[in-house]
């Protein structure tokens, strides 16, 4: 039977979701930790991939076994078991063929930016000593509503066959001292949103202007956007499925 398992974890003290060879990994942990808890090797795919330092409030993967009878104890004694800094949401039964990557329809992500000092959040957030222009970052995010090839935010040399992928809404708001954007898109490439995030900062502190920002879109070259923003401040915060997938209970 395949299950999905709904995940949420602060990538602090872990090298990215991906499995790595000399490196812990929030996949890694989960593999360990199921594979311990259900006694048999157990293997688990993710709807995607978190850099090193990245967050996630919602993150689905996949695995097989026999029936589990009592999930809500199955959550709570897993939970036990992991880490702190990962926690089991819900763990739902699916048709076999489902896919926590390929079935996706919808990946959501946030990026949080601390507009003063906070001790509290210096590793959930990206530290500003400025405030930018939010009204110019607004137009800027609306503007990638109309663009389909981001290749100039991909990370270089990746091997993906395709750089496009389809915006469904970007934008920013403040929340106090707190500023925070959001993103939603069928799916992403390799570092995108964070050369996104850096790239609307340029036009936010005047750097870049809206006719420049379009000009590096259609240019496909990495180069030409902003730098990356740190990795801390994002998190993956929405995967969505079709419902056709889930088993009814």
């Amino acid at each position: 039977m395949r299950y999905f398992i709904e995940i949420a974890y602060n990538g602090t003290p872990y090298h990215g979701w991906q499995i790595q060879p000399d490196a812990i990994s929030v996949q890694q942990v989960l593999e360990e930790t199921l594979s311990t808890f259900f006694r048999s090797a157990i293997k688990v795919t993710g709807a995607g991939r978190t850099d090193t330092g990245v967050h996630a409030r919602q993150l689905y993967a996949h695995f097989d076994f026999e029936n589990i009878p009592n999930i809500e104890e199955t959550i709570f004694r897993l939970n036990s078991f992991l880490p702190k800094a990962i926690a089991v949401q819900s763990i739902r039964r699916v048709q076999d063929e489902a896919h926590a990557r390929f079935d996706a329809t919808q990946r959501e992500y946030e990026y949080l930016i601390s507009l003063q000092k906070d001790p509290f959040a210096e590793k959930l957030t990206h530290q500003l000593f400025q405030t930018p222009d939010i009204d110019r970052m607004n137009q800027a995010a609306e503007m990638l509503c109309d663009f389909s090839d981001f290749q100039c935010f991909s990370r270089s040399n990746t091997d993906v066959k395709t750089y496009i992928c389809t915006i469904t809404k970007a934008f920013w708001e403040i929340d106090g001292n707190r500023l925070r954007f959001t993103i939603a898109a069928d799916r992403f490439l390799r570092n995108m949103v964070r050369a996104i995030v850096g790239t609307l900062l340029d036009v936010g502190f005047g750097k870049t202007t809206l006719e420049e920002l379009q000009q590096i879109i259609e240019s496909k070259d990495r180069s030409r956007a902003g730098a990356s923003a740190p990795a801390h401040g994002l998190y993956l915060t929405k995967v969505s499925y079709p419902n056709t997938i889930f088993v009814k209970k």
